[in-house]
Parts: structure tokens; C-alpha cells; sequence
């Protein structure tokens, strides 16, 4: 038995570890490399220094947030100014100004939260190389969460300053003073604090803030994900259904705030109520987005060609592809089901390749509308008799593994249900070798043909079972590659013990006498060998940097945050330590 083990485990170590032969970097068969863009670029020789590397990875967000930080404030110190200047300051200060100076900046914050949203318009936009270039499409939520954080700010500051300051000062002001000043605001009759309150104005302002409210405290991580730290009481009324539905009470918000800016005090000049002028085109913008949406959608009905049902209650959707679909490997697309709500969409990753007649989808029972659309296909499916249930989708929509096509190497990073992006993209990294290889016209060059050389997929999960969604697909690609290795794929089981464990030698030694006879490794059921205990990302990264010294690696992961501030940190790591530049993208999960 240890002689065997030891034969084995110097089998499986060979499998377990990178080639150590070297392959060129980003399309390097000579020293200097033209780009897609046409420029020519040369290996770097010397590692980068750690600014630069935060230079590099966040100068695009860094001048959108401070273009931002900058109209905000800017608008804040200009209505300040001018109210300092009016009639209402003798009687309310410093107060009056504040309050202003925030509700200017409300205005733009409640036409700027909208942009981010505007799904189609973002898509389109990324299509452009110019635009793509300065603009972080990838941080769009980040960004819609950005601008309600300062609505937030702006609110308290609002309303707090008009509450807690502003409307006391009205009522107890000095009648002399006031009957000069603005008296002919509030038809020259000092109000009480109750009688503030009633106003029109005053009364859509707390309405518009409770909404908000509402909205703003349902899409908080814990209610959104129906987190455990809740009471049940309030997990029963939570949830992304909860989140999804008191999100469109923007509409109400929206149509207080054009009440509330039609009835302002101390502003009688129609030029100076400008809430409208803000908010218009982002407004119509979306709705026009809203409608357009709705009208694609209910063209496109699809036709369900096989739904399968896999361990973990994961369900494998293969749809009809509509005429004139087309999309590219990393995109999404959005699922409504009637039968379970005529208004819910959900958004799930396309699991098909570009050139595939056919769309298909793995969804995760993860929240009700997901156990319920697998009960329907299962109770379809065991039943036989009764056809599947309707479907709409809508899309495609952009993300940010549609950057794949930026980058030579590709590492793609995916935990347990987090893998469904990444499998287009070895799709069409393997198709688009196949068809380099096909074009007798000589070497591959990036200047001809965009699109990624070389992908490395690391795939950890903690069911054996799991392996049973990608079999196939797994299969596949292994056979199309077994000749170029274009793509290198590793599973990592977190359930087992790692490999030299005496706790799982015997389960090593079936492994690797399974893998060396068979050809297929006996947990995973494909060529691909199954590595045991979480991967060793430092030594993973290190052999990366070794490999393919020079050249700049795409690592693209989906799956829980904690492990992508690990990942992030070593990409800059070894970044600034090495030659090889690492860049770092996170699908939102």
C-alpha cells in the first residue's frame, strides 16, 4: 500500500500542478506586440510600484466619484450663498442656507440615481471602446448605491435643518421682523409649527422621506438576502421579492417631489423651481427604457427544449433562441414566469456560447421566486405529461465578465453557483481558437483577432454533487482542448481533507489509480483531476506570475466578498512584486 501510495501521489502531484513548460504571454511571438487598438506594447521587464497599480485599477471610479463630489458641492455652496443674501435669513440664519444648499443637491442626486439603472443604455454604451474606456460600467450598483447614500445625506440635511430649525424660528419669530421679511410668503400670517407641518409642501417632503425610507431599509443587505440575524418575524416580510416590490415605490417618490417643488416657501418665480429641469431626462430616460423593456419582453417567449434537475436544487433551463438574439459570452438575461408573477424579473447568467443555437441557463433555488420556479420544472418534469411552464426573458444585458476580450490570459474564479458566468467564455475561448486554428493565414496576432489566448478556470465548491451541473460542458471542452490546452480547468472540493492527509490517502490513491486507468477523474466524473481542501491562492498567483512573466491576466471572479478582498489584495501583490500584471473583477453575486 505505500509503495502504491507513494506511485499515486507523485502521479496526482504531477496533475495537481501547473505544466511548468512555458507558454508565450498575451500573444507574444515577438518582443513587441500590436493590441487591438493598434499601439504596440512590449513585456514589462520591471515590476510596477504599488501607486501605480492603484492608479491603474481606480482612476476611472476615482473622477467619476470626484466629477460627483464636486457638482454637489459646488451646488450646496451656490444656493448658500444666495439664500444668505435673501429676506428669509434675518429670520432663520444659517439654517435657511443649509437647508438649500442640500435640497440643490437632492435635485441632482434624484435625477443622477436613475442613470445607473438604465440597463439598455449602459449595454449599448459598452459597446463603445472610447466611452468603455473612462467610464466603470462594472461599478454601476456601486455607483446607484454611491448616489443614494448622498440622497441620504442630503435628506437629514434637508429635512433636519427645516424641521429642527427653520420651521421653530418661523412660528416664534418676532412679528416685526417677520411682517418685513416673509410675511408675504405665508399670506402674512405667522404659522405655528403645526400649521407648517400641514402645508403641502411640508406634508410631500415627510411623505417622500418615508417612502424613501421604506425602500432604503428593505434593499439593506440583511432584508434583501432574508439573513438569519433577523427576527422571523421580520424574515417573513423580507426578501427580494420585499426589496424588489418597495423599489418601485419610486414612482410615488418621484411624483411627491414634483408636488413638493411646485409649492415651495419663499420661492414665487416659476425659473426658480427647478426640480423638473433636473429630473426630466432621467426620467424619461427610464421610462422610455421601462417600455421598451416591456415590449421586447412579450416577443420573447421562449420555448423550453429540455429543463433538467440537479443535486443542490439547481435547474438547468435550455430555451428556443429568439430570432435576431444576440449576445456576447458573459452577459445575462432576465426571467419572468408568469404562472409565478406577472412582475418579477430575475436576472441569471446565459450559461450558452454566442454561437450556439440555443439559449441556456443553471438557476439556484437561493430565494422563494427560486424554489418555486423549481418546483414547477420539477413537478413538469417527473410528471411528463404536462408541458413546461411560460416563460419570458428579457436582454442581453452587459457585465463585467464581457471584459474577458481585453485580456490574453484569462483566471476565472468561481464559488459553487458563482461558475454560470464563466462558462460562456471557455465556450467562446475554445470556439475562437478553433477558429484561429482553422485560418491557414500563419500565426495568431492580437491586432487580427480579439479575444482571449489562454484561460485557467478554478472552480471550488464544497459538494461533490455540484460537479453534476457543468459535466457535461466540463467534457466537452476538455476533448476540444486536449491538443492546444487553451484552457486549463481545476475543481477544488473544500469537503476533503487536503491531499497528503492521512485522513484522505485512501481516497487519493482511488483517485489517481481511477484517473490513470480511466481517464476521468472519480469524484468530479470528468478529465478534469479534483483537488481536495480550499485552493492555496498564494501559490497559484505565484505560478501564474511565473508562467507568463509580462504579461497582464484578466482574473474575473464570482462569489462571496470575503474571498474577493483575498483576491484583490494579491492581484496587487503581485503586481508590485513581479512583472505580471494582474487585474481584478468581481461579478456582483
Amino acid at each position: 500500500m505505500g509503495s502504491l501510495f507513494k506511485a499515486t501521489t507523485s502521479l496526482s502531484n504531477s496533475k495537481a500542478h501547473f505544466p511548468m513548460k512555458k507558454v508565450p504571454a498575451a500573444g507574444s511571438s515577438t518582443q513587441n506586440v500590436q493590441n487591438t487598438s493598434g499601439d504596440f506594447c512590449e513585456e514589462r521587464e520591471e515590476p510596477m510600484s504599488r501607486t501605480e497599480v492603484l492608479f491603474r485599477t481606480y482612476w476611472r471610479r476615482a473622477w467619476i466619484v470626484l466629477v460627483w463630489l464636486l457638482a454637489c458641492l459646488g451646488l450646496f455652496v451656490w444656493k448658500f450663498v444666495q439664500y444668505r443674501h435673501r429676506s428669509g435669513f434675518e429670520v432663520m440664519g444659517y439654517c435657511l442656507s443649509t437647508a438649500k444648499g442640500a435640497a440643490e443637491t437632492l435635485k441632482l442626486n434624484m435625477a443622477l440615481v436613475l442613470l445607473p439603472v438604465c440597463r439598455n443604455t449602459i449595454t449599448w454604451l459598452r459597446k463603445h471602446r472610447p466611452i468603455n474606456s473612462v467610464i466603470p460600467f462594472n461599478d454601476n450598483i456601486n455607483f446607484h448605491k454611491l448616489i443614494a447614500g448622498g440622497i441620504v445625506v442630503g435628506v437629514i440635511l434637508h429635512g433636519g435643518t427645516h424641521l429642527a430649525c427653520d420651521f421653530p424660528r418661523i412660528s416664534e419669530s418676532d412679528k416685526s421682523i417677520f411682517r418685513q421679511t416673509i410675511a408675504s410668503g405665508f399670506g402674512y400670517h405667522r404659522p405655528t409649527y403645526a400649521q407648517i407641518l400641514a402645508t403641502t409642501e411640508v406634508a410631500s417632503g415627510i411623505g417622500m422621506v418615508v417612502l424613501m425610507g421604506i425602500a432604503f431599509a428593505l434593499a439593506t443587505k440583511w432584508p434583501r438576502r432574508r439573513s438569519p440575524v433577523l427576527p422571523v418575524s421580520l424574515r417573513r416580510v423580507t426578501g427580494y421579492n420585499t426589496f424588489w416590490y418597495s423599489h418601485h415605490l419610486f414612482v410615488l417618490v418621484y411624483a411627491l417631489l414634483i408636488i413638493h417643488s411646485m409649492f415651495l416657501f419663499l420661492t414665487d418665480k416659476l425659473m426658480e423651481k427647478t426640480t423638473w429641469m433636473y429630473i426630466a431626462f432621467p426620467v424619461l430616460l427610464y421610462a422610455g427604457e421601462r417600455i421598451f423593456r416591456a415590449i421586447r419582453s412579450g416577443s420573447y417567449e421562449v420555448d423550453i427544449l429540455k429543463a433538467s434537475l440537479y443535486p443542490g436544487k439547481v435547474l438547468y433551463l435550455k430555451m428556443q433562441k429568439p430570432e435576431g438574439f444576440k449576445f456576447h459570452s458573459g452577459m445575462y438575461i432576465f426571467i419572468q414566469c408568469p404562472q409565478i408573477s406577472p412582475f418579477e424579473w430575475h436576472p441569471f447568467s446565459l450559461t450558452s456560447g454566442p454561437q450556439e443555437d440555443y439559449l441556456s441557463v443553471h438557476i439556484r433555488t437561493l430565494g422563494d421566486w427560486s424554489y418555486q420556479i423549481y418546483d414547477l420544472f420539477q413537478e413538469a418534469v417527473l410528471s411528463r405529461s404536462q408541458g413546461c411552464p411560460k416563460l419570458y426573458i428579457d436582454g442581453p444585458y452587459g457585465s463585467a465578465a464581457q471584459d474577458h476580450v481585453k485580456y490574453d490570459i484569462l483566471v476565472l474564479i468561481g464559488l459553487g453557483i458563482g461558475a454560470t458566468p464563466f462558462i460562456s467564455i471557455l465556450k467562446d475561448v475554445v470556439k475562437g481558437v478553433q477558429t484561429t486554428q482553422n485560418d491557414h493565414s500563419g500565426l495568431r496576432q492580437c491586432s487580427l483577432t480579439k479575444g482571449p489566448l489562454k484561460a485557467y478556470l478554478y472552480w471550488v465548491t464544497r459538494e461533490p454533487n455540484s460537479f453534476d451541473w457543468f459535466r457535461d460542458v466540463m467534457k466537452e471542452i476538455s476533448i476540444s482542448t486536449k491538443k492546444q490546452s487553451v484552457v486549463e480547468m481545476h475543481n477544488f472540493l473544500t469537503s476533503v481533507h487536503p491531499e497528503g492527509d492521512i485522513r484522505s490517502a485512501l481516497l487519493s490513491v482511488i483517485q489517481a489509480l481511477h484517473l490513470a486507468k480511466n481517464g476521468t477523474d472519480i469524484v468530479s466524473r470528468t478529465p478534469i483531476h479534483t483537488h481536495f481542501a480550499r485552493p492555496n491562492w498564494f501559490n497559484i498567483f505565484s505560478r501564474l506570475a511565473r508562467k507568463h512573466g509580462g504579461a497582464k491576466i484578466g482574473v474575473f471572479y464570482c462569489g462571496p466578498s470575503k474571498l474577493a478582498r483575498e483576491l484583490k489584495k494579491l492581484c496587487t501583490k503581485f503586481s508590485t512584486k513581479t512583472t505580471t500584471r494582474f487585474v481584478f473583477h468581481k461579478e456582483n453575486y
